[in-house]
């Protein structure tokens, strides 16, 4: 298993703050890239064993829980003790047959301080053993009619477990789960966002563009100095990241100027970029737009490293990163993405990204949004264009993932 091609994506689980809680991690099989996975005690043991040997938990997860699928032979099995219990929790695929056997082993493991949950669940008298070993019962939109919802609620409250509402397409469902109690939500909702128009940027929007546009120019630092102090907090933000661990600094930077020359311009470009979403964005770093964008601009940088054109185009992985940090940009800034990129300074082929999706830059933003998607799929012609193998794209996703982790430990 462990020379084995795979994909293993994550898909979020948001608070009721639509902040991020968790993810579900989902095993794809690279030689067939479908979504149906019929053999799932092989799917369940290739995450967890992946996960464990390969990479590790914090490295995938970093502070979040991780939701991972097991059929009966994983969850009756001692493989799955090895699972982190403060960090995993154990989702019972819904084809789990209820018998005595799995009722005690269900106890069994809550005991030892397993959490554990139930998927695409429905209520159903014969599970009235087995609810009180179980903390999160999801909930599949699409498996009941929305009038019956409240109802279903009602039943599952008994036993006080969490509840996650799963399928989650519109804004229209999430208020109703949200009304109804429930603690998690998961769907494309949360991926696919509508976009929202206002007239005019604020004052805080428009002095971050202005810092952004000033690094690209590489101005001098008296000018970068300047504009700072007229952001008093920008100035702490900067260095409290530019102190973190994430930084790997053997000493403390007290000055603005020692800051700026330690970071260099082209970090500081993207510290800019992600101040000002993180300063927008309801939940800064929990956002999970801004996870989601930070998300594809380091793994479109990380693709763009190994691409032939790297070796004579020493920018281009700059420009990849850009690109990727400003292709949510419209959102969550709530401006359109023409109105986002026209004061900026951008090369031509960041802007024929953002608003065609086409060229290189083109190509590595669709990979992205594939790879967040689940879409394994339409993987393989990107890949085969794009000269990347599906075990190298697996080891950039597991790299993209830790790096997340450590700017998510720096704020």
């Amino acid at each position: 298993m462990a020379d084995e091609k795979f994909f293993l994506g994550r898909q979020p689980i948001l608070d009721r703050d639509q902040k991020l809680y968790g993810f579900e991690l989902l095993f794809r099989s690279a030689d067939t890239l479908h979504a149906d996975v019929t053999d799932y005690l092989h799917a369940s043991a290739s995450v967890i064993f992946d996960a464990i040997s390969s990479f590790g938990f914090h490295e995938i997860l970093g502070k979040h829980k991780g939701f991972i699928n097991v059929n009966a032979d994983v969850l009756m099995s001692e493989a799955v003790e090895l699972l982190p219990r403060e960090t995993v929790v154990i989702e019972l695929l819904e084809h789990i047959p209820v018998t005595s056997r799995v009722i005690e082993r269900c106890h069994e493991l809550c005991g030892k301080g397993f959490r554990l949950a139930l998927d695409d669940h429905l209520y159903d008298p014969i599970y009235d053993p087995l609810y009180d070993s179980i903390a999160v019962i999801k909930v599949d939109l699409f498996r009941i009619d929305e009038g019956q919802l409240a109802g279903e609620v009602a039943k599952l409250r008994r036993w006080k477990p969490k509840l996650l509402a799963e399928k989650v397409e519109t804004h229209e469902q999430f208020e109703q789960c949200a009304a109804l109690g429930f603690d998690y939500f998961q769907g494309y909702y949360f991926s696919r966002p509508v976009v929202l128009t206002r007239t005019r940027m604020d004052i805080g929007r428009l002095a971050m563009v202005r810092l952004f546009n000033q690094l690209v120019a590489e101005v001098d630092i008296r000018e970068l100095e300047e504009t700072f102090k007229q952001n008093p907090t920008l100035i702490l933000n900067l260095l409290r990241l530019v102190n973190s661990v994430a930084i790997g600094l053997k000493e403390k930077i007290t000055s603005l100027r020692h800051a700026i020359m330690v970071l260099g311009y082209q970090q500081l470009r993207r510290w800019a970029m992600m101040a000002l979403f993180a300063n927008n964005a309801q939940g800064g770093t929990d956002n999970p737009l801004l996870v989601l964008a930070a998300t594809r601009a380091r793994l479109m940088e990380l693709v763009s490293m190994r691409l032939p054109r790297a070796s004579g185009d020493r920018e281009h992985a700059d420009r990849a990163f850009m690109a990727g940090i400003l292709s949510l940009a419209d959102v969550l800034l709530e401006v359109p993405m023409d109105q986002v990129i026209a004061p900026m300074n951008l090369d031509e082929d960041v802007r024929t990204a953002l608003v065609s999706r086409e060229g290189e830059l083109g190509d590595l933003l669709t990979l992205a949004e594939r790879v967040e998607k689940n879409d394994f799929e339409n993987l393989p012609p990107l890949l085969d264009g794009l000269g990347i193998s599906s075990e190298v794209l697996a080891g950039l996703q597991f790299e993209t993932f830790n790096w997340i982790n450590r700017m998510d430990a720096a704020v």
